[in-house]
């Protein structure tokens, strides 16, 4: 199955989306904010990132640029899972490398389709 990076400073969100994913048999690897997430997503290789837009230290929209110059990450689906609902902020985030968005809070069957779809992609 595949190996997972969540990315978001709420402990609850990330243990959430680790008691969805993992029974399915996907690996799931945590960080707390966008540098914590970069700083993993250099040290081993990821199928699906999964990301909060707010976060401190620093945001979602910057680790998703910073993970787009990495070579190692052409081609790897990104995915925002975030309060925001903003078009404009969508249109950011798909500009910057998004490749999917969901809304908090989420649906456990909406975010195992969504990374059913990309991982199979």
């Amino acid at each position: 199955m595949a190996n997972v990076l969540t990315v978001d400073d709420s402990p609850s969100i990330r243990q959430m989306i680790k008691l969805v994913l993992a029974p399915e048999g996907h690996h799931v690897v945590e960080a707390a904010d966008g540098s914590a997430g970069l700083a993993v997503a250099k040290t081993q290789k990821f199928d699906l990132v999964i990301t909060d837009l707010n976060m401190p230290v620093m945001n979602g929209m910057e680790m998703i640029k910073a993970m787009r110059a990495l070579p190692s990450f052409v081609g790897v689906p990104i995915v925002f899972l975030t309060t925001e609902s903003d078009d404009g902020v969508k249109q950011q985030a798909k500009a910057a490398g998004a490749t999917g968005w969901i809304t908090k809070p989420f649906k456990p069957e909406q975010l195992l389709a969504v990374v059913a779809k990309l991982v199979r992609a």
